[in-house]
């Protein structure tokens, strides 16, 4: 899922017209080895947090269904998570850094969810709302100033972007739907005869494989009287 995330935030910011005139979009580190080593302009886009978003947990299953209709799986109710960016601009001039990093700004403030066009894997085949937020409050996660100091850098401006997203719990195959009727194999089942499912079976109460419709087998049903029986009510 983050892979993914980091993937719709390029194309977003790509979107732009960045990559056309020749500003790069990464997900390095800002670090003092990564400004020495910068070569053309570039937004970095650091995933420096993760943490789950316990109340959105939910319970129970989500079932997954085919063209027909049919169910072919279930998942786990997802788990939602918050990814914190440190988005900075660099170039040869503050002047530069700061209209670069305010287009990337007006990007990102101008979109409150990621479009579906630019999802991918399980955030595509989810189709929830990964929604976008510029950080204004302490959410648990580590403060601005002490990720620049844990990369060693020098504090410059930059953008604390939120993104919380959807991860998917592992699938989990569904049996195909049942279409034909309990089969019951009777016989002697001593020590010297063994039962086996060999033999011949009596098909209880359905025949064919015909859909039983939308109250499935439950259905109320015709059934005939035994031998010498007659309906009550009925004169002999």
């Amino acid at each position: 899922m983050i892979h993914e995330v980091d993937e719709a935030l390029r194309r977003l910011l790509t979107g732009t017209g960045l990559t056309e005139r020749g500003i790069e979009v990464v997900f390095d580190a800002p670090t003092r080895d990564f400004a020495a080593r910068r070569n053309a302009p570039t937004v970095s886009v650091f995933l420096y947090g993760l943490r789950e978003d316990t109340g959105r947990r939910q319970s129970g299953t989500v079932a997954e269904y085919d063209a027909d209709g049919m169910v072919t799986g279930r998942r786990p109710a997802p788990r939602w998570f918050e990814l914190a960016y440190l988005v900075t601009a660099w170039t040869n001039r503050p002047q530069d850094e700061h209209r670069l990093l305010a287009e990337v700004l007006q990007c990102l403030t101008a979109t409150d969810t990621l479009p579906a066009g630019l999802l991918t894997g399980s955030l595509a085949e989810l189709g929830l709302t990964v929604s976008l937020d510029i950080a204004g409050q302490d959410t648990g996660l580590p403060s601005v100033s002490d990720v620049w100091s844990s990369l060693g850098g020098e504090l410059r401006p930059s953008v604390d972007l939120r993104v919380l997203a959807p991860l998917p719990g592992e699938r989990a195959p569904a049996g195909p739907p049942v279409t034909e009727g309990l089969v019951l194999h009777a016989g002697d089942t001593t020590r010297d005869n063994p039962p086996s499912a060999d033999g011949p079976g009596r098909r209880l109460r359905y025949q064919g494989t015909a859909d039983p419709g939308p109250d499935g087998f439950a259905a109320p049903r015709e059934r005939g009287l035994p031998p010498g029986r007659r309906p009550r009510g009925r004169a002999r």
